[in-house]
Formats: C-alpha cells, structure tokens, sequence
C-alpha cells in the first residue's frame, strides 16, 4: 500500500526528567543488637533492616526479639505522634565501645556496612539513634564530661552532611541537666563545625507508661512527618516547633518558661508542658553557629531543594560536559525553580525575581571537566530563609 503524502514527524528520545517530588518525611531508625541477641551466623557490623508503615508490623515482625526496649517503643512513639513510613535498622555491636572508638569525624567502622546501605536508601530523611543517648558519659581531662554518644552523633552528622538531604535528630545524654546540659552542648557544637547545621538537640527525657523514661527523638521523627505531610507539598518549609507530642505521660524535668527560652538560645530544643495541650515541642534550632542555618527549616528546606535539583538532573551524568548540555541544565534548573517559587518555596514577586542559575565554561572549568564532574550554581533565597545562599550542585559525584 502505497504511503499517504504529509508531514514525516522522526520521535526523538529526550532524557527522563523525573516530576516527583522529593520526600521528606522517611524516617531512619537505628538499634543496637549485642551478641546474646545476634542472628545466626552474624559478625559484627552486620545488620538488618525492617520497613514498617505502622507499629504493629514490628510487632508480630519475626526479627523482634533482636531490638531493646528503648528502641522498640520509640518507633511506637514515631506511629503514634504522625508518622507514616520508617526503616528500622539493628546493628550487630560487640558493646557500647563499637559506638563509641575512633576520632570524631571518623565513621566508625561497624557502622560502615549500615552507611553504605542508607547512602544508596534516598527517601530517608530524617535520621535518629535514640539509644545512643543512654551510654555513660566520659569524663575528660579538667572535668568536662563528653556524652556517650558524641563519637556516633558527629560520624551521623557528617554522613547527613554528605548525603545532603537528611537530618538527624538526636538525644540530650542521659542524666545532663542545668549546668552540665549547657556545657555539653557548648563544647559539642564547636566541634565539626561544617555538619552541625544537620541536626537539632531535644531536651528532656519523657516517661512512657511501662518503659519508664524514654528519649524522645522517636516521638520527634513522627511530628516532623506529620509537620511536613500537613503543609504538604513542602512541609520542611514550615518550623517544627509549636507542635503537640502524643503517648508520653510526663517529662524528666518539668521546666519552666524561662528555662525553656535558655535553653532554646543554647541550641537544645526544650519540649514543655503547655496548660491545655500536654506536651509542645518549644524549640526549633540546629546546633549550628551560622545564622542562615540556625532554625532548621531553613536547612531542610534548602537540602530539599538541593537534593531535587540532583536527582532531576542526574540524566545530564553521563552526556558531554558541553555548551549543549550546560544550556539544557540551565533550562531545566529555572524550571524546577520556577515551580518552587509557584508554590511558595521561593521568594520573589515574579518567577526568576530572586534566584539565578549560571551552568557555563566558568562553572565547568576544563579541569573540572577532566575529572568528570558536571557543576551548575545557584543563588535562591527560599521563604524560610532571610539571605541568598549559593548552592553548588555537583553531578558526576556524591
């Protein structure tokens, strides 16, 4: 049959651009698991994982036995106060010591199987180790006393660092009140100063029923999701603070509203009993020293945008690093832009107002380019936020 006359359209293939949004609201849970409780044939650094959608998956989970009880019922604490999707991780330690050898910065070694597979788990956001906070202080040289979990919490903050959208929310250490709370969390916020923004400092402990005290970054995890799912589609845009905890009966310390204001001022987020609504979660601040990453919706929200922009683009890896594709990046960075300031991420009175996008020969230097690194800058300004700030989004590496 001959062919009809007309106009002969060739489909071409375009790269995928990937429409979803980045998730925000996945939460990381990880245990310990010592030796009387090791699988069979386990070794030391092994690990497993169990993806739960609500608390009594875990409990009729075959694998059950291998966690304590902190950890147990701080995932029920994450279900109860909002949550919707967690891994649980156990490790297989030998002791306390596995969390607690090496220097700071260091990633310690029997967590490195267990970093490996949460650097390759994208959706999980939010990060906690709430039996971390239990192991026993240090007592250094002059007197001042290291949290059990300092060596863990700093290896935790850098990997949140490194994988850029995710965040750890971690524990005051057991038995730190007044004075010993408050040089605590001095000494540890002058440490590692680069990753400090990627985490915030819950105080105090809570009781819960049969457990007795609990740290509280389970219940925590579960009101960021809620938070975040709430004002949907860019809840990390919102603080996480002003927002009612669930399932605890009492706190550790009852404070009071000055104490509270103090402590919030020192970077350690207080959780207070409001007359009327039970317990609040009062604070909402990193332990960073930076200004433009003190609140930490102004750093979820800027590694969102980060980590949205990466994935979207990840298609350009693998093209030549050219004017071809440094015009198409730029093209597709404004869009998604142009989408977050549609949707109130960005400020600006019209699209384009307050942010710039620059993917060129001086942001893709020939060495650069030797090295197979593809780099595209950024200058936004997000609604959370009260200054510019320069992203530096780097494909071909994380």
């Amino acid at each position: 049959m001959p062919q009809r006359p007309g106009i002969h359209i060739d489909h071409k293939v375009l790269p995928s651009r990937p429409g979803g949004v980045v998730r925000c609201d996945v939460a990381g849970l990880i245990a310990p698991i010592f030796p009387d409780r090791w699988p069979t044939d386990a070794s030391r650094g092994d690990f497993v994982e169990i993806q739960l959608r609500r608390f009594a998956e875990l409990l009729d989970h075959p694998f059950l036995p291998l966690f304590d009880a902190i950890s147990v019922a701080s995932v029920q604490a994450y279900f109860a106060n909002g949550g919707e999707e967690m891994h649980l991780f156990g490790v297989c330690l030998k002791g306390p010591e596995d969390l607690q050898e090496g220097p700071l910065a260091e990633p310690l070694g029997a967590l490195l199987p267990l970093q490996d597979r949460l650097m390759a788990e994208e959706d999980i956001a939010l990060l906690a180790c709430p039996w971390a906070a239990s192991l026993p202080a240090i007592r250094l040289p002059g007197g001042q006393l290291q949290g059990g979990a300092d060596v863990l919490y700093d290896a935790l903050l850098d990997h949140c660092r490194r994988v850029v959208n995710r965040f750890l929310v971690m524990d005051a250490p057991a038995h730190f009140h007044g004075e010993a709370l408050h040089s605590w969390v001095t000494r540890f916020r002058d440490q590692s100063v680069e990753n400090r923004a990627f985490g915030a400092v819950y105080y105090p402990w809570l009781r819960q029923g049969r457990v007795g005290l609990l740290p509280p970054s389970g219940g925590i995890l579960g009101a960021y999701a809620r938070s975040d799912r709430e004002h949907a589609p860019f809840g990390v845009g919102w603080s996480p603070a002003n927002i009612n905890l669930v399932g605890y009966t009492a706190p550790e310390v009852d404070l009071d509203w000055f104490e509270a204001g103090e402590l919030a001022k020192a970077a350690v987020n207080p959780l207070v009993i409001q007359p009327g609504r039970g317990m609040v979660i009062f604070g909402a601040r990193t332990l960073s020293r930076e200004a433009q990453w003190e609140f930490i919706n102004s750093r979820r929200i800027v590694s969102m945008i980060s980590e949205q922009l990466r994935r979207d683009n990840e298609w350009a890896v693998f093209e030549e690093n050219g004017p071809r594709v440094w015009k198409a990046l730029e093209r597709d960075v404004r869009h998604r832009l142009n989408l977050l300031w549609r949707q109130g991420v960005l400020t600006g009175e019209s699209e384009e107002d307050e942010y710039q996008v620059w993917c060129d020969a001086q942001t893709n230097t020939k060495t650069d380019r030797d090295a197979g690194t593809l780099n595209v800058k950024v200058r936004l300004r997000p609604i959370s936020t009260t200054e510019h700030i320069t992203l530096d989004l780097r494909l071909g590496e994380r």
